[in-house]
Order: C-alpha cells, then sequence, then structure tokens
C-alpha cells in the first residue's frame, strides 16, 4: 500500500469563490507557521490568478492523506 500527502491550501476570490492550492508531498511534519506565511504571501503577492478570480483572503489549509492499495 503506497500513502500519499497533499497539502491543500484555501483561499476565497474577489468573486467570492473558493479556490485551493495543493502541494503534492509536503515536507513533514507540516509547519503551520511556514503555511500560515506562504498563504500570506501568495495573497499579497497576487502570485496566482483563477478563472474564479484573484485571491484575496486565505481560508485555511489542511493535509488531505490517501493510500493507495494495487489490485491483482
Amino acid at each position: 500500500m503506497a500513502s500519499k500527502a497533499t497539502l491543500q491550501m484555501e483561499f476565497l476570490t474577489d468573486q467570492n469563490k473558493k479556490v485551493h492550492v495543493n502541494v503534492p508531498n509536503p515536507v513533514q511534519p507540516i509547519d503551520n507557521t511556514a503555511v500560515e506565511n506562504a498563504m500570506d504571501l501568495i495573497v499579497s503577492k497576487n502570485i496566482f490568478t483563477f478563472s474564479q478570480g484573484t485571491i484575496v483572503k486565505k481560508v485555511g489549509a489542511s493535509v488531505i492523506q490517501s493510500d493507495t492499495t494495487s489490485v491483482g
């Protein structure tokens, strides 16, 4: 069984839509302060633009774990 982690950062756009920025295989353990600082930088520098608008606010972040098992 293979296990994967993805850091998912959630933001709100100027069109009041939620968007996500995913980071595959983040360094473990997750440094909450570093994640907060990265999210603040993404918002302040307007690094990403989405079809749903421009990021204006951070909402939160989470780590998504997934396990894969081959069959057969």
